[in-house]
């Protein structure tokens, strides 16, 4: 643990008290949080630190080169032996950048670019980097994972889902074999001895999820029972295998990261067990049926974010269709919790948008990555009017045994830092929160990609009956053509409409994410028709056919604006990756839900303009745009910050009470 503190020097850390090296994270004051958003919102001043930096490790470059493969390895043990006296200071890392570039070289065939150097030496500076589409993200978190393992600390390479994590360990395993160093990868469903086991590799690549259950699972075994210094005794030489499946929280490199510390922190992670249900499932089914009788604006009123109330005439018509039930329905308080659930979810939520029914059970699907989350549920009788609704087996209720934000988890890591496309504008949360800043890190050539013309129709038929035209026309010109959509209803039914015209095409949603990295990788052939929600293409290049590149390109289609403008960037920066050619460009309707559920006045009042002149209509639809991600954001700001207090006086709460703070 000693040799962990001198591996971070100069850096703030107070270890924690648990039972392995995990940072203890004490809640930032709030003039403290308030202090780090405003600190984050100046501009970045021009640093010529990593200009020093790349001409250091491009200094040594020749002599590293006269060595052979066994001095490589003795001088980068060297240079560990350096940062585990002195930390990542820049002359060590300049050291172990060069010789890690050069085994790159001759085992992997790819030479780190200046720019991947630069996110190196920001990711081990415990920042974000944020590095366009394309820029090889992969290769250089090898920089800041070869040199942090060969210091000695555990090194975990975070990706959002299974695939990515086996795709990315075994492509640079050649590499970390080269100086030595064992990898592991953490799958789901893996037996809990196997996990450890890779756990306890140099470097362990796994997704965001399994990796926080695990830390959930060790928490809860070890919880009470076993105090910090006597577990410390027990993982000692000699005295015996840890019962911990984690080996410490020392390094973590997030891919992603906008993806794992942003959006999906909106709520927390929970390791829960099933319970019989105390109300018959009946009692679901009445609900629903007695639900769907009753109608908007009458009986009922709609909130923003999918809150439900009953007028005064829905309380009266429910009570007197609840009379035949007897029972449950007997209690007013028992009606409205009922309905309002039932309410919920008939209006709140759609099949193929935020769940989809697979094999008789309703799995959630994430509404910014897209992807299927077969393990998570929703609370206080939810999920189970949603299976009712589907006419699916109903699950019991959920007992909590343990939880944990992603906000509190990652920041428990002594060295925290990730890479992703799309950083600035959430920077000040990301400061605010986990106290990480953002190194926007160049382009190795500069881009050719082509913004054409946002394109605005009256309604949700004409935008498909357009896009499948645009795609056509494109894909008939020798261009690769990317479609995006925000949901699996929407890429199925512009499936349907390419099908009608006999087009060629591949579809990737939820139902077939465990084949989208493949397919994604494929979607650069010439004429290639692809159609994708927003899950596919994270983590996965387009490459260009011969023919395709001299065509123009890759063509991204984006059928409708997102909540958050990030995710719009990482579709349209799938295009015109590293200097290739390539453009993109936005079909959508006022119809869509951005625009009636976050500006519904100024999406109605930009109708008739739209039928009155089309000369002004660019101008007022790009204030729309912005006004509306705007406020989605701020409102998702807000359920997040929310989260995290909420998460404090959990634990707050647990401490009062005496239990272990999980």
């Amino acid at each position: 643990m000693s040799d962990i503190r001198a591996l971070l020097a100069g850096r703030e850390l107070e270890l924690g008290d648990g039972a392995y090296a995990e940072r203890a994270v004490p809640p930032p004051s709030p003039l403290e949080e308030t202090l780090r958003d405003w600190l984050s919102r100046l501009p970045a001043l021009p640093s010529k630190a990593l200009q020093r930096f790349l001409a250091d490790v491009n200094g040594r470059e020749a002599a590293v080169r006269m060595l052979d493969d066994d001095g490589l390895r003795r001088a980068l043990r060297q240079a560990a032996q350096g940062m585990q006296r002195q930390g990542f200071a820049d002359a060590a890392l300049a050291e172990a950048f060069a010789l890690i570039r050069e085994g790159s070289r001759r085992t992997l065939g790819m030479r780190h670019h200046d720019v991947q150097l630069m996110a190196g030496r920001t990711l081990l500076g415990g920042r974000i980097a944020e590095m366009a589409t394309g820029e090889g993200k992969t290769l250089a978190a090898t920089l800041a994972a070869c040199t942090a393992a060969a210091a000695g600390a555990a090194v975990h390479v975070v990706t959002v889902n299974d695939y990515l994590a086996a795709r990315d360990a075994e492509h640079n395993r050649v590499l970390f074999d080269f100086f030595g160093f064992s990898v592991g990868i953490v799958e789901q469903d893996m037996p809990l001895d196997e996990r450890r086991r890779r756990y306890g590799c140099d470097i362990t690549y796994v997704s965001n999820k399994e990796l926080t259950f695990d830390y959930l699972k060790d928490r809860i075994a070890l919880g009470s029972t076993l105090r910090a210094h006597q577990l410390l005794r027990a993982m000692e030489p000699g005295r015996g295998a840890s019962p911990a499946i984690l080996r410490g929280l020392h390094v973590a490199i997030v891919d992603e990261a906008d993806s794992v510390l942003i959006d999906e922190a909106r709520t927390p992670l929970i390791i829960s067990e099933t319970l019989p249900d105390d109300l018959d499932t009946a009692v679901y089914h009445q609900a629903v049926a007695m639900a769907r009788t009753l109608e908007a604006g009458r009986h009922f009123a709609r909130g923003r974010d999918r809150d439900v109330w009953l007028t005064d005439q829905g309380h009266a018509a429910v009570a007197e269709a609840a009379a035949v039930h007897g029972g449950i329905w007997h209690s007013a308080l028992w009606r409205r919790e009922l309905m309002q659930k039932a309410l919920s979810a008939l209006h709140g939520f759609e099949l193929d948008q935020h769940y989809i029914v697979v094999e008789n059970k309703v799995q959630i699907v994430d509404e910014f990555t897209g992807r299927v989350m077969p393990d998570r549920t929703w609370e206080r009788g939810l999920h189970q009017m949603i299976e009712a609704k589907e006419n699916c087996e109903i699950t019991g209720q959920r007992r909590t045994l343990s939880q944990i934000t992603y906000q509190r988890f990652f920041g428990r890591y002594l060295l925290l830092c990730g890479m992703t496309g799309t950083a600035k504008e959430i920077e000040p949360e990301l400061k605010r929160v986990y106290d990480l800043s953002v190194t926007r890190i160049p382009t190795h050539k500069p881009s050719r990609r082509r913004r054409l013309a946002d394109r605005l129709l009256a309604s949700s038929d004409a935008r498909w009956q357009e896009v499948a035209r645009r795609a056509v026309e494109l894909a008939g010109a020798g261009r690769a053509v990317l479609v995006g959509t925000r949901s699996v209803e929407a890429s199925e039914l512009l499936s349907r409409l390419l099908d009608a015209q006999g087009v060629a095409h591949a579809t990737l949603n939820a139902r077939q994410d465990q084949g989208e990295a493949e397919a994604v990788a494929q979607a650069g052939g010439s004429g290639r028709i692809t159609v994708a929600t927003n899950m596919a293409g994270r983590g996965t290049d387009i490459k260009l056919s011969d023919e395709v590149e001299a065509a123009g390109g890759l063509h991204v289609i984006l059928t409708e604006f997102h909540e958050s403008a990030r995710v719009d960037r990482q579709l349209f920066g799938r295009a015109a990756r590293q200097g290739d050619p390539g453009s993109v460009e936005a079909i959508v309707c006022l119809e869509d839900e951005l625009f009636v559920r976050y500006a519904p006045w100024l999406s109605r009042g930009l109708k008739p303009l739209w039928l009155w002149s089309a000369r002004w209509l660019p101008r007022l639809f790009r204030a729309l745009v912005w006004y509306a991600q705007s406020r989605a954001e701020r409102i998702n700001r807000r359920v997040r910050l929310d989260t995290v207090k909420r998460d404090r006086k959990w634990q707050q709460a647990l401490g009062f009470v005496g239990r272990d703070k999980v």
